[in-house]
């Protein structure tokens, strides 16, 4: 078992991020000392049910702080380290652009989080009960915090990288932060097919591919009627642009000109809701596709286990925005669902076309209308597909086992 580890996040707790609470909640019944750090509060309305359950305190690193806690948290890192004080203090102020990109802090104020951090690290140690692991959520602030840290402490990190946060931050940077971890986690093979082309030979043998999983004795198939009609559809994911959702909309004004009955429920906000709107109602969709909004995780869940059919059609957007395996088509094919999708990012390391769905090019609204109106007038298909897709959730995506494989990063970082 690893010993103490920092986990560090950017934002806590994040309505859209359940595969992070899991993964928390799972490294503390395997038994791991987790410190849970976050760069910044979520602020959001809406929180999961299950981060009640996480034991482990959140130290915000955003909290205003007197200035005299600051200048103390330096004073000790220099005396505790004073030649790895100096060095990293020169080091941040020498590379700006290693926040250049997708981030939100420059680099001194990642440095800033780092010293406090590493404060405690140092505090840690005093009192016999030293961190021996850092690990960072996301490849970009958390990321080069952690880099941060380590250099300030000499705890070795980790890093999950996921899928904006990986392509859309300059290479030179993801470099700089792959080249000090002992371990780079990602979760999907089509990352690390990104990763390789752009890390040097030397740093893939510490590339790691971990699913996210999902808690498959919680997302569980519900008994279904054997033709309701209309078919109840269902998409789950923010209302942002790499999701695709407009394709979605456009699909289903086929169905509804194809003569399927149908209602489609988007659970999920986002910048895009108003233009997502605005298109509904031009496409005279406004009786069958509800804007849901928010929702959390047990509604969701309920929502899973009504639906026919869960559909998610994200694409690649012009700036390399993309998802990795979106969750909520594991949590989906978890509930025995067939899905319809496309085959952008990772989605097709989940859904096998033809075996536990239907699966499209990125934004070719003819094969989506294909995929829903087969799937809608067939619920022989759609149970076959099911069935097919919740086998796929327990052989690869259960969250027991993805913990057990991270755990071993935590432990050694080299662990294969």
């Amino acid at each position: 078992m690893p010993g103490r580890v920092m986990y560090l996040v950017r934002s806590w707790p994040r309505l859209s991020q359940t595969f992070i609470v899991n993964e928390i909640l799972e490294q503390e019944r395997l038994g791991t000392e987790l410190e849970l750090y976050s760069l910044t509060h979520s602020d959001e309305r809406l929180v999961q049910p299950q981060v009640g359950a996480v034991a482990a305190t959140v130290q915000f690193l955003d909290d205003r702080r007197p200035r005299l806690a600051a200048l103390r948290d330096h004073a000790l890192v220099a005396r505790s380290a004073p030649l790895a004080w100096a060095r990293t203090l020169l080091f941040a102020a020498s590379r700006p652009q290693l926040a250049r990109g997708y981030a939100t802090l420059s680099t001194l104020g990642c440095l800033a989080a780092a010293v406090r951090m590493a404060a405690a690290v140092h505090r840690a140690r005093r009192s016999g009960a030293p961190v021996e692991h850092l690990h960072a959520h996301f490849a970009h602030d958390p990321a080069l915090v952690a880099l941060l840290t380590s250099r300030l402490t000499g705890v070795p990190y980790s890093i999950t990288a996921h899928a904006r946060d990986l392509y859309q931050i300059p290479v030179p940077s993801l470099r700089a932060r792959a080249r000090e971890a002992v371990a780079v986690v990602t979760c999907c093979a089509a990352n690390v097919d990104y990763l390789r082309s752009v890390l040097p030979g030397r740093l893939h043998p510490r590339l790691r591919l971990i699913h996210h999983g999902v808690a498959l004795d919680r997302f569980v198939p519900a008994a279904r009627p054997g033709a309701p009609a209309p078919v109840e559809i269902l998409s789950v994911g923010r209302l942002v642009e790499k999701k695709g959702f407009p394709d979605l909309l456009l699909a289903c004004r086929r169905l509804k000109s194809a003569g399927v009955p149908f209602r489609l429920r988007i659970y999920g906000d986002g910048p895009l809701r108003a233009e997502l709107t605005e298109l509904r109602d031009r496409l005279d969709l406004r009786d069958e596709v509800e804007l849901a909004g928010e929702r959390d995780g047990a509604e969701v869940l309920r929502a899973y286990q009504r639906a026919d059919v869960f559909a998610l059609t994200p694409c690649v957007t012009a700036d390399g925005d993309r998802d990795g395996v979106p969750n909520v088509i594991v949590e989906a094919m978890a509930c025995g669902l067939p899905i319809v999708t496309t085959d952008a990012g990772g989605v097709t390391e989940a859904v096998r076309h033809g075996v536990s769905g239907l699966v499209a090019p990125p934004r070719d609204v003819d094969a989506l209308a294909r995929h829903l109106t087969e799937l809608g007038t067939d619920a022989t298909r759609r149970r076959a597909l099911g069935e097919a897709g919740r086998r796929t959730a327990e052989e690869r995506f259960d969250v027991r086992s993805a913990a057990r494989q991270l755990s071993l990063v935590f432990a050694g970082g080299q662990q294969p």
